[in-house]
């Protein structure tokens, strides 16, 4: 078998933070990498990374989405000890163009399943057999230029449905009936939005999950809230009308226990957007560099504050880590988050996920580059 684009590189320190700005009292903390905290020796046109425990020994495992445009093998990466993924298996045995491997328990049975998302080319469910190992599963859908994954148990009957986004074509919800099957799915959004990524949370409190669009291509990006019945009728805008967002994430930012939104921009600051709690949003919050070209956002407490901080994947700019400032969100003191950046302004990270992979306690980082290897972050304190 012909290998293509093998990188062997010697073992050198990569990508230290940069701070850029303070107001955070808690440690401050840096992501480091290195020439050995790769996935494997392939620059795929990589667009997803998700943790997970697919081998169940207790730690964090790694799937990677390859196929940008172009298909190639998707991988598994199973991490040996403290994040060294020293095993890597092939997920599936065709070649595809992948957008997303999501992960969840999709059939019942206790371990992690991955709903595989391909760009025209048949999206199909990969069933774990407790120890890593997958076999294919159902499909789900046709063919459609499927760009997210996101699972969510939507209809309340405790399995964990599909939801698929297209750009250019109709987004669309595929329920579980309850063996990881999947019928003709619910179209949701406009027939012709670009609709590169989605987020599920109840907005306006009503026990129901609401779902939050990120469109690009000059289209506005809005929220969809649920009538409890499936229906996604009501729609609430956010952001300007020709914001170019690629991706979306939902959660308490600002402490006030009403969940916000983080919208990651392509070409101008990215945007955290307080809650109101009745599904809309009162005021925005610009961060990161006006120019900015975020492709993959992330919510999680990097410095173990017990507040959300925002991990973004950048294309053709260096990567970062906001740490939130709580003064700011409760009298407006300093700024609203410090900068933390890393990896190399080269890389093309269209997806990243955060987990703590060294069992240290502290979240850590993992990036899906396209075109370049894939890497790996580890959560220090700084000096």
């Amino acid at each position: 078998m012909k290998i293509l684009n093998t990188i062997l590189v010697p073992f050198t320190l990569l990508a230290f933070c940069v701070i850029t700005s303070s107001g955070n009292a808690a440690e401050p903390r840096g992501f480091v990498g290195s020439s050995r905290a790769i996935l494997g020796t392939l620059s795929n046109l990589s667009a997803s990374a998700r943790l997970g425990d697919f081998d169940g020994d207790g730690d964090l495992d790694v799937a990677v989405a390859n196929g940008r445009h172009w298909p190639q093998q998707n991988f598994l990466f199973l991490n040996q000890l403290r994040g060294r993924f020293n095993v890597q298996r092939r997920l599936g045995a065709d070649w595809r163009t992948t957008y997303a491997t999501e992960v969840a328990d999709l059939d019942g049975d206790g371990d992690l399943d991955i709903a595989v998302g391909n760009d025209m080319a048949p999206s199909q469910v990969m069933l774990n057999d407790g120890t890593g190992r997958f076999t294919h599963g159902a499909t789900f859908g046709g063919l459609s230029s499927v760009r997210s994954l996101t699972l969510a148990d939507l209809d309340g009957d405790k399995d964990v449905d599909i939801l698929a986004t297209s750009r250019g074509k109709p987004n669309r919800i595929f329920l579980n009936d309850g063996g990881a099957g999947f019928g003709i799915g619910k179209t949701f959004g406009g027939p012709n939005d670009s609709t590169i990524s989605v987020a599920v949370a109840d907005l306006n409190q009503d026990g129901h999950s609401d779902l939050v669009l990120a469109n690009r291509d000059g289209q506005q990006s809005y929220v969809l809230l649920n009538d409890g019945q499936l229906g996604f009728e009501t729609k609430v805008h956010f952001g300007g009308k020709r914001d170019e967002t690629r991706a979306v994430a939902v959660g308490d930012v600002n402490g006030d226990g009403i969940l916000d939104l983080v919208a990651g921009n392509i070409g101008q600051p990215n945007a955290l957007h307080i809650g109101n709690g009745s599904g809309g949003f009162e005021t925005g919050v610009p961060f990161g560099r006006v120019d900015g070209q975020t492709y993959a956002i992330k919510l999680a407490d990097m410095n173990n504050d017990q507040s959300l901080d925002i991990v973004v994947g950048n294309v053709s700019q260096s990567n970062a880590v906001f740490l939130s400032n709580a003064a700011f969100f409760s009298d407006q003191t300093g700024d609203a988050f410090s900068e933390t950046r890393f990896g190399a302004e080269s890389a093309a990270t269209y997806g990243l996920d955060v987990g703590d992979l060294d069992g240290d306690g502290f979240g850590d980082i993992v990036t899906a580059n396209s075109g370049s290897l894939n890497r790996i972050f580890l959560n220090r304190p700084q000096r």
